[in-house]
């Protein structure tokens, strides 16, 4: 894809990352028309993107993925889809796995679809790194085998294998990105790191399952913006491409550094019972995306810093969210 003037439909953009993916390509390309596509649930708000609702390039579109009528009409002249749209949230997916089949399987094939009818020049897939389940020792590649142990993880890795067989069978041009934890400003405080954050500003204990020794690799959300950036102007189609923050530490870890950042005792911490199929370790190998020029650009201590300050600045936001 060119950098000549684009217009493209980004869906799920209210959420964490695609709101930001929104405000780094109205930043960084002023000459792109940007189609934000979100049905608005829970974890989509409006007040992520206020301070560009009124640019002329920029238009929000309330609406479902699923909607195969409203995306065919949207997607007629669009260049470019990178999809966020998802359901998320692990927990939720235990408890009730409908909506993530419906948004995240049955949504990918209306965005495919849609896409092979109106021969769109480029789809980006945003997937995550819990489609390869939990790893001992080093990092699962590109190549490794699927093997997802949570709804949510097995409803990402259905989608990706359907952008695979529409490469394949259709020559739909795609591309799949996996990226670790992300975590930064404006995600939403039923994820662990603004989970935490919020709660002991609120003077409440942290949920921590089992004994807080699963590890996950933490990636700065505008690092993962700047590498999807990236993919999408100069990645292979038809490739996947692995983001990691290359920041692996243990949950028990994490809620120590953040518990000494603000100056809180560890008698904070509650273990509490595990939750089913709860993946021990998360590893990618980044390799691939470095080899096309990419390199994080944060700190891990410096980004939790930077994140830590914005929950501290910006309780207004969370507190609406949180409803207490």
């Amino acid at each position: 894809m060119s950098k000549q003037a684009k217009k493209l439909l980004i869906t799920g953009g209210l959420g964490f990352i695609g709101s930001n993916f929104i405000r780094y390509l109205i930043n960084k390309y002023p000459n792109y028309q940007i189609i934000n596509l979100d049905i608005q649930n829970y974890a989509g708000n409006l007040e992520n993107l206020k301070n560009i609702e009124s640019d002329p390039n920029y238009t929000f579109i309330r609406g479902d993925i699923c909607d195969d009528d409203l995306v065919g009409r949207i997607i007629k002249d669009v260049d470019c889809i990178v999809n966020f749209a998802a359901q998320t949230h692990v927990d939720r997916s235990i408890s009730d796995a409908s909506d993530f089949i419906k948004t995240n399987i049955y949504g990918t094939y209306v965005l495919l679809e849609a896409a092979r009818r109106n021969n769109i020049q480029k789809y980006i897939q945003i997937s995550s790194d819990e489609v390869y389940g939990s790893i001992d020792e080093g990092s699962f590649t590109e190549e490794s085998p699927l093997k997802p142990n949570s709804p949510y993880a097995a409803s990402k890795a259905s989608a990706d294998l359907l952008c695979r067989s529409y490469y394949i069978t259709h020559k739909l041009p795609n591309i799949v990105i996996r990226s670790s934890n992300n975590f930064g400003p404006y995600q939403f405080p039923e994820k662990i790191i603004p989970l935490f954050v919020t709660n002991i500003l609120q003077n409440k204990k942290v949920p921590l399952y089992g004994d807080g020794r699963n590890i996950r690799d933490w990636l700065h959300v505008e690092d993962n913006c700047s590498a999807i950036d990236l993919i999408m102007h100069n990645g292979k189609i038809g490739e996947v491409y692995n983001v990691g923050g290359g920041n692996e530490i243990t949950n028990l870890e994490l809620v120590h550094l953040i518990l000494k950042k603000l100056n809180k005792p560890d008698s904070f911490i509650e273990f509490v019972k595990d939750r089913p199929g709860h993946d021990l370790r998360y590893s990618i190998d980044s390799s691939k995306v470095k080899r096309l020029g990419w390199q994080s650009q944060y700190s891990f201590n410096k980004a939790l810093d930077m994140t830590v300050d914005w929950y501290l600045n910006n309780r207004d936001w969370w507190k609406r969210l949180k409803g207490d």
